[in-house]
């Protein structure tokens, strides 16, 4: 059903730490960097266990700006639902963490997740343009579920 290919609107940045005497700084996003209807409303970092996948599931309205920068590896899934993509169809799969820092970009519309390839637990910090939950967490989460769907499209190695 899809094949490789690379999504169209997701953004890769190679993140540089800039290390010293002291230890280490990484420079995540920037405001001149992201286009404003990406830009962020919340971030918060999450740990994931070595050999567990957190999705894939899909954003209606948001966009998550990822930074996956190590302690490990993820294997990162994005596959292009989106009708109206050049990329439709397209499935891309790329390691990113310590091995490979980067921030990215994922437009909503396409199916995301990662799964930590490595011996440790990883870090993975997002900041998505929208609320979890809207304002006061009043609203309808924007997401769609597809990890417990056993027809689901989406297929984790």
């Amino acid at each position: 059903m899809f094949q490789n290919g690379t999504v169209d609107g997701v953004v890769f940045r190679p993140l540089k730490a800039h290390a010293d005497s002291r230890g280490w700084l990484l420079e995540l996003m920037r405001d001149d960097e992201l286009p404003s209807e990406h830009r962020p409303a919340m971030s918060y970092v999450s740990m994931t266990l070595p050999g567990v996948t957190r999705g894939p599931h899909e954003h209606r309205e948001q966009s998550d700006f990822f930074a996956f920068f190590g302690p490990g590896d993820f294997k990162l899934y994005l596959w292009d639902s989106r009708r109206d993509s050049p990329s439709y169809k397209c499935v891309q799969t790329v390691v990113v963490g310590e091995s490979n820092p980067q921030a990215v970009l994922v437009p909503p519309g396409v199916v995301h997740a990662y799964k930590n390839v490595s011996a440790v637990p990883g870090l993975v910090f997002n900041a998505p343009n929208r609320l979890y939950g809207g304002w006061g967490r009043a609203e309808r989460v924007d997401e769609v579920r597809h990890e417990d769907d056993a027809e689901s499209p989406y297929g984790i190695e």
